[in-house]
């Protein structure tokens, strides 16, 4: 059996059916890892000291190469679909011999650590790889033990991480030579055929998505911070919504930027770490993550840098996607402990790129089951393979790509929590006003930043508001510092009638999208829905 030494103690990756030749490196420290990195010539150290790296082909996540085991402890459960695609036990058995047998005459690198800041809902995560860069990465993202929990670390999921692993789609009943496979019950992830590191990190998400719904947790892919009146703010999305930009407010304390689980105790973070787009990251707009890109520790994906060493944040040469790996710590104002009350207000972000949607709405408890299981935004570029411009897409629970298990599940937990603790939930678009993609333009931020302040702070409360004739929610008619015309979209098109038209286009794809929900959601949440 192979056994190795290192921090914290010994391991025995035998146990994981690993017999490893090569070097084995437990728990190693950030210094380390950026020696290994650049001593093999994967990696380069920029100006003020972060870690710049290259994800090879694969620029963001591959969801069509994603796949769940049916095996008969779990499959009763799975969401099947496009989502969930299955793969038998013999084919997952055959990959994992496959990813075991390459990572045993590799040097290798073990990570332990933790998904889930609550010790009552956390899981021990053991990550090993070939590559230094993610091992890294692994220890950035999640929640770094105490030494003493280390002398006793027992892991409770494993990722077997082979990036230079490339399946045979005949041989393995995979799509392509790329693959993360998640086996629920045994809780094994395996990654291959791509050195994108988010595979790594959402691979564990969606693992706790169907962990934690099993302990009446509701997992949720939103960012959450916290006032100094100890109110919690969550705010659901999909990945370039603004989930990581509105959450790191300097006027707030910030829980976490991207995973978090809702128990009967409060908001707890998922992970350790950030994972922030930072392409066009202006230092002005917001500098607390500007200042990750220049520190020791961080992880660049794909960020241009120059033979001086400077980063050039603003080249999309490579990808659109480029990214920052960070600990929460690097945020000045994080919450140390990761872990707050419940939400006071809930917020739902949608990159609309039809540019239909009010900036802010406020949403009644049906409504906001009903938006949540819509989960309506846009595919930003770069954040998935194939997407080079903004998609209006539908993705429930603001986190389809994420859920083992049927959206009904998740929005009966959010339906519970809202009921139980009356928390305020608004729908406000950071996308595009004045037109669609094309025409329009971005949301202003600063405007953003003034809405989602007004509302949190309570002014909004009584202010005067329109029911929207279409979309039923309610919109404020005027908030201090935001232009009145930013408030009512159709204001800001140069055709109205043209608006109108795209309006009712965009209700209708709600209508129709909500077909599938409607037998689980029940009546009253599926009127809430836009009126057609």
């Amino acid at each position: 059996m192979a056994t190795t030494i290192g921090a914290g103690g010994r391991v025995d990756l035998g146990e994981h059916g690993i017999d490893a030749s090569g070097r084995v490196h437990l728990h190693p420290s950030t210094s380390q890892l950026y020696t290994h990195t650049l001593r093999r010539d994967e990696g380069r150290l920029a100006e003020g000291g972060p870690l710049v790296v290259d994800t090879g082909r694969h620029t963001g996540r591959s969801p069509n190469d994603k796949f769940v085991v049916r095996e008969p402890d779990s499959e009763d459960r799975i969401w099947w679909g496009t989502v969930n695609q299955e793969i038998d036990e013999e084919h997952f058995e055959g990959l994992r011999d496959k990813v075991a047998s390459f990572l045993e005459g590799q040097e290798l690198f073990v990570v332990d650590s933790f998904a889930g800041a609550d010790p009552a809902h956390r899981l021990g995560v053991r990550v090993i790889t070939h590559s230094p860069w993610h091992a890294l990465f692994a220890k950035t993202l999640f929640i770094e033990p105490t030494d003493d929990e280390l002398a006793e670390f027992e892991p409770d999921a494993l990722i077997l991480h082979a990036p230079a692993v490339e399946a045979e789609p005949e041989e393995d009943g995979t799509r392509s030579s790329m693959f993360v496979a998640l086996h629920p019950s045994r809780a094994e992830i395996l990654i291959g055929g791509s050195f994108y590191a988010g595979e790594i990190k959402k691979s564990i998400f969606t693992l706790m998505n169907d962990r934690l719904a099993l302990e009446d947790v509701l997992p949720m892919h939103c960012s959450a911070n916290i006032g100094d009146e100890g109110d919690v703010t969550i705010f659901f999305g999909l990945s370039g919504t603004g989930k990581t930009t509105l959450s790191a407010d300097p006027e707030r304390r910030l829980i976490g930027d991207d995973e978090h689980g809702w128990s009967d105790a409060g908001v707890f973070n998922i992970e350790g770490g950030c994972y922030a787009k930072v392409i066009r990251l202006s230092p002005a707009a917001e500098p607390e993550i500007y200042k990750t890109t220049q520190s020791f520790g961080t992880v660049l994906e794909n960020v241009i840098v120059d033979e001086r060493g400077v980063l050039d944040l603003d080249d999309d040469s490579k990808t659109e996607n480029t990214r920052a790996a960070y600990k929460l710590e690097q945020i000045a104002n994080a919450l140390p402990s990761k872990r707050a009350g419940h939400p006071s207000s809930v917020v739902f972000l949608t990159a609309d790129a039809f540019g239909i949607l009010p900036p802010i709405a406020r949403l009644s408890r049906e409504q906001a089951m009903f938006y949540f299981l819509s989960g309506f935004t846009a595919k930003l570029a770069g954040t998935e393979i194939g997407v080079t411009e903004p998609q209006p897409t539908f993705s429930a629970c603001f986190g389809a790509p994420f859920l083992p298990q049927p959206p009904a599940v998740y929005a009966h937990l959010l339906g519970e929590r809202l009921d139980r603790h009356g928390s305020v939930v608004w729908l406000v678009n950071t996308g595009w006003t004045g037109g669609p993609f094309g025409e329009g333009e971005r949301m202003p931020i600063a405007a953003t930043r003034a809405l989602l302040h007004a509302a949190l702070s309570g002014q909004l409360g009584g202010a005067e508001v329109r029911t929207d004739e279409l979309f039923g929610f309610e919109v404020p008619i005027g908030v201090p510092g935001v232009e009145a015309t930013l408030l009512d979209p159709r204001s800001t098109w140069r055709d109205p009638e043209a608006y109108d038209r795209k309006a009712r286009e965009l209700a209708q794809m709600f209508r129709d999208n909500f077909e599938q929900f409607e037998a689980d959601a029940g009546p009253d949440v599926s009127a809430a829905g836009p009126r057609v």
